[in-house]
């Protein structure tokens, strides 16, 4: 198994419903090796005392963040009775959905001790995050539900993207039009340019975190902005990201 597996974030159910069985079959597969990976990966980084610092990068490597972190979200909310599992994480978990399914989601829990397992959560979690992705943090409150999209730069979620395409430049896109820039209409494509490299193409406001907040646009975006300002190519007044320019 890979991370070229695609992760199947819907239940069995809905799964039937769709014609979707197979797809869902080889995510769970893949769930219960990366399940299995980690036990292995702590069993040979835990020297009885410390956790490897990189007890996690092969795991990563050959599945994937988006993976792993489905399944040891899955395993701190399956035993969120645990104590032995920090705060940060477990309110980290919550984050997650995964759809009711009992039956196979403990097929997918991490059996290694939860004291340590909770250090090797903790060490991915970092991990993510000195990837210097965007998040909801950094962007405008109630962004998806109350906001207008047009005119804005938008930060697209990293679900959306391949793993492979994971960067602040591919994340960020100025949002030119389209019924989806309004969070009340049926319409939901939005046209946008790409920040980073300057492709056009349109994107649902679902796939979309929100609009960024202005102290976290940086240099290197507003020189796009101020190009694309340059060549005719924004809204009539458009600031950086809320805003007006």
């Amino acid at each position: 198994m890979t991370n070229d597996t695609y992760l199947y974030t819907d239940g069995l159910e809905t799964a039937r419903c769709r014609g979707e069985v197979a797809l869902w079959r080889s995510s769970h597969r893949a769930n219960i090796a990366c399940k299995k990976a980690i036990e292995e990966s702590i069993r040979q980084g835990f020297d009885g005392m410390r956790l490897s610092p990189d007890c996690g990068k092969a795991v990563l490597e050959t599945f994937g963040f988006k993976r792993v972190m489905w399944v040891l979200a899955n395993t701190i909310q399956e035993k969120s009775w645990d104590g032995r599992f920090g705060r940060e994480n477990k309110e980290w978990s919550r984050r997650t959905f995964i759809p009711e399914d009992k039956a196979h989601k403990i097929e997918f829990v991490v059996d290694s001790h939860p004291a340590v397992l909770d250090g090797f959560v903790t060490g991915i979690r970092q991990a993510y995050q000195d990837l210097g992705l965007f998040g909801p943090e950094q962007c405008l409150p109630d962004s998806r539900s109350e906001l207008d999209y047009a005119g804005k730069v938008l930060v697209l979620s990293p679900d959306t993207l391949r793993e492979s395409c994971w960067s602040q430049e591919n994340q960020l896109w100025y949002a030119h039009d389209g019924f989806g820039c309004s969070p009340h209409a049926i319409g939901r494509s939005i046209r946008c340019t790409c920040l980073g490299d300057g492709e056009h193409t349109r994107w649902n406001r679902a796939d979309f975190i929100g609009v960024l907040k202005d102290e976290f646009l940086p240099d290197w975006a507003k020189e796009k902005l101020e190009q694309l300002s340059a060549t005719g190519h924004l809204r009539e007044a458009p600031s950086m990201s809320g805003m007006s320019m």
